[in-house]
């Protein structure tokens, strides 16, 4: 884990190199810890395979809803970036940091002593817009519980709403979770084009490896309402 701030990068800025990463390529994402106290490091490691160049975003012509205007955007304008995420359900509610990618390509992750603060990654789509938008967030850290601690609670129909900078809010409805193998991350699935204006939120789950990390990553899948 990265234990300085996060580089703030806005969607579409990410240098010509890190944009001709194949999925071929893997990069870790550092995801949580196993508990409170943990030795020397803050979490276990996710194996994410390189999110597409385009970041997610389906071409806004096959776009099935393209004509809508994009929530907190303005005509002709950039979309504004997105500041926090409520999820009352579960009781989270968080401020959002910009995760971009690290010098050595890999995922950007709030860091362990802002465990209780989510992050966005701006190589995805912005909240609300047509694309895979992604928030990441710990389950634990060697602070204690993080932000995304009860995230496993949450149910198929669940409210999570996105707050942008200008104060608009867009509202998503979760439609599945799954916790899968962090050996097997689906890439494609979670960071993939797609012409929904879908939410993916992502922390570490299920049982501990020998080194206390735990094994899994929850996913959350969610579309805007």
């Amino acid at each position: 884990m990265s234990t300085a701030h996060p580089q703030v990068r806005r969607p579409g800025t990410l240098p010509a190199l890190v944009l001709a990463l194949t999925a071929a390529v893997l990069l870790t994402l550092t995801g949580c810890s196993s508990t409170p106290g943990a030795a020397a490091s803050d979490s276990g490691t996710v194996a994410v395979g390189a999110p597409s160049s385009d970041g997610g975003k389906a071409d806004q012509d096959g776009a099935s809803d393209g004509d809508a205007e994009p929530s907190g955007g303005t005509e002709g304008g950039a979309p504004a970036a997105p500041a926090e995420v409520d999820i009352p359900s579960v009781g989270i509610t968080s401020s959002l940091m910009d995760l971009g990618l690290n010098a050595d390509g890999t995922v950007e992750v709030p860091p362990a002593e802002k465990g209780m603060t989510a992050g966005w990654y701006t190589g995805g789509a912005v909240p609300g817009e047509t694309g895979a938008a992604v928030i990441i967030g710990h389950n634990d850290t060697r602070f204690g519980k993080a932000v995304f601690h009860d995230l496993k609670k949450i149910a198929k129909g669940a409210d999570i709403t996105v707050t942008d900078e200008r104060g608009e809010t867009a509202h998503f409805t979760v439609t599945a979770t799954e916790s899968v193998s962090k050996n097997s991350f689906p890439t494609d699935k979670v960071y993939g084009p797609t012409d929904d204006r879908a939410l993916r939120l992502i922390t570490c789950d299920g049982d501990f490896d020998a080194q206390g990390h735990p094994v899994n990553n929850l996913i959350v899948y969610a579309t805007l309402a």
